[in-house]
């Protein structure tokens, strides 16, 4: 059955309903329909992943409101944490789903680290904007008293910003292999997972960064072997010259052509890159397609009839 594996990786949208602050019964309803776009995968073996964005800041901000009474969280904690809060979310949600449509299979969350290097270059220069927004001489404030490094974001204030290194190894890939192996769906790798360094001795150390998530997907995605990476985004199709008169989307796309416009600068950092990126990586090591659409739309994706399609 591994090679009918697939996996999955929400974005935002898939979790928090766009342009609000996505209180918690907000995220179950919109969690919810997104469950129920995923019913159609009940005979396959299936991992789902999850980014944590805005609930990561969330974390950090309650921390921060709170430091005057208790020591503030770091990063890896706070990232650790909302693993298992979101992993209750789509554990409750999928389970319903699944339940509604006659389908009963266990549903499992995995707090998930991912290993990092410390000589990433990424630690050199923090580029990942987390948190809240600060006017600049509360910002200067920040970085002066706990070493914060932020930076002006839009013009919308000041941001922290924290390294995003390139995830290398997924700690939990065998428990989740035999997870898989009892017909479990697993839910793994929230957030990019829990980043942690190796030392010398062999022994795990959290560190401050957070992990892109459709990096971290693509590497679990191709370990475990998996037929397909379905990246749940909010457009239907990966787009050349978005926004401009010349859009085009892109349906079949072989994954040569896909990093040639990549390099060109086609797709924004913050945005679409890092999807076009992991598809290109999961094809790399070894899987057959990767998909990039809406959940709404994934069961015809996965199916070949609409979305962006990458292929060998």
């Amino acid at each position: 059955m591994r090679e009918q594996l697939v996996v999955v990786a929400l974005g935002g949208n898939a979790i928090s309903p766009p342009g609000s602050r996505s209180p918690i019964p907000a995220q179950y309803e919109r969690t919810m329909e997104t469950a129920q776009h995923l019913v159609h995968l009940t005979e396959r073996p299936l991992v789902v992943t999850h980014g944590n964005g805005p609930q990561v800041g969330n974390v950090l901000l309650r921390s921060d409101l709170a430091a005057h009474l208790l020591p503030r969280l770091p990063l890896d904690t706070c990232v650790a944490d909302t693993q298992g809060g979101m992993g209750f979310m789509l554990q409750q949600c999928l389970d319903n789903a699944f339940s509604l449509a006659g389908v009963r299979r266990p549903t499992v969350t995995v707090v998930t680290r991912t290993v990092v290097e410390l000589d990433d270059p990424a630690f050199g220069h923090p580029s990942k904007p987390i948190g809240n927004f600060y006017e600049e001489a509360e910002a200067r404030r920040r970085m002066a008293a706990d070493g914060w490094a932020m930076r002006e974001d839009a013009g919308r204030g000041w941001r922290r910003v924290v390294p995003s290194p390139e995830p290398k190894e997924i700690v939990e890939e065998p428990a989740i292999r035999a997870l898989l192996d009892t017909g479990a769906i697993v839910i793994a790798a929230g957030g990019g997972g829990v980043p942690v360094v190796r030392r010398a001795d062999g022994s795990l150390l959290g560190v401050e960064a957070v992990i892109d998530k459709d990096l971290a997907s693509a590497l679990l995605a191709a370990n475990l072997g998996a037929e397909v990476l379905l990246v749940l985004t909010g457009v239907e199709h990966v787009a050349l010259d978005f926004g401009r008169p010349t859009q085009r989307d892109l349906n079949e796309v072989q994954v040569g052509e896909l990093a040639a416009h990549a390099d060109a600068g086609q797709f924004a950092a913050g945005s679409m890159l890092p999807k076009v990126k992991a598809a290109i990586r999961f094809l790399a090591g070894g899987g057959k397609r990767a998909v990039v659409t809406t959940a709404e739309l994934s069961e015809k994706a996965l199916a070949g009839e609409i979305g962006t399609q990458v292929v060998p």
